[in-house]
């Protein structure tokens, strides 16, 4: 399988994750975004030749099947392709959002079901656990997002798409634990997914300020119920996830509770 450092000059640290340009220096005359820097272009042309070698020739099958091949989402953690902006601290890369974007539309050019994948992952999953989860969990979770376990997005609720305003699905705390119970609908990820980020009211009578979002693993009791049959980007997984009385430790509050 194609590895990033056999394409672009070695720019992995100790721990023999790969590593990115983090910045972009100044660019005479008006900047583009067809405009990147050596390994920028490097990086482009590393996940070009991941996508038509390692995804093109399952493409069709994936999406006649709708099912995500799990070696394509192995060679993306491989590839170091599921932590471009997370430190290095953690597993990632420790790149720039540029570098995210060029990524994804590589992968996009051969397979936008793949792209959708990775972009949920990388811009939605791991920037909230960078901005806004507490250290511990960001020590415990990012590494396992960089290195083997997908991530999911749950928002979306059949009565409300995404207005976070009319969410139905309800946490209560009981003890030393949340219960969640609802549902979500449309959520991408999810068939394949083993860490979610779930939206869900805790205070009704706050308003939007009693929405908070909670870490929940697969394992936890999340019932992956419908998946959706779509037109296109089939081989996206996009199911309803049900929650019965589903126990969510009270430090899986992102940010820890005081948010």
């Amino acid at each position: 399988m194609l590895r990033l450092a056999r394409v672009a000059r070695p720019l992995v640290h100790s721990s023999t994750r790969r590593t990115f340009s983090t910045t972009r220096p100044a660019l005479s005359g008006l900047n583009s975004l067809h405009t990147f820097t050596e390994e920028e272009e490097m990086l482009r042309e590393s996940v070009k030749r991941f996508a038509e070698d390692v995804v093109g020739p399952k493409v069709r099958e994936m999406d006649e099947n709708e099912t995500m091949d799990p070696a394509v989402i192995k060679g993306l953690f491989e590839q170091g392709l599921m932590g471009i902006e997370t430190s290095t601290d953690h597993g990632g890369a420790g790149s720039s959002f540029t570098s995210a974007v060029i990524a994804i539309e590589e992968l996009a050019k051969i397979d936008p079901s793949v792209s959708v994948m990775c972009d949920v992952h990388n811009t939605l999953v791991n920037t909230i656990f960078r901005t806004y989860a507490t250290k511990a969990q960001q020590d415990k979770y990012l590494p396992q997002l960089s290195e083997n376990k997908l991530g999911s997005f749950c928002l979306s609720e059949p009565a409300s798409g995404s207005d976070a305003f009319a969410l139905q699905t309800r946490a209560e705390k009981k003890g030393d634990h949340w219960v969640i119970n609802g549902s979500k609908m449309w959520i991408t990820n999810s068939k394949e997914a083993e860490i979610f980020l779930v939206f869900a009211t805790v205070d009704p009578s706050k308003g939007y300020k009693g929405i908070t979002c909670f870490i929940v693993e697969k394992d936890m009791g999340i019932e992956i119920a419908k998946k959706e049959q779509k037109l296109g980007i089939r081989a996206s997984s996009t199911c309803t996830l049900n929650f019965d009385d589903v126990k969510v430790p009270l430090e899986n509050v992102i940010g820890g509770e005081e948010m």
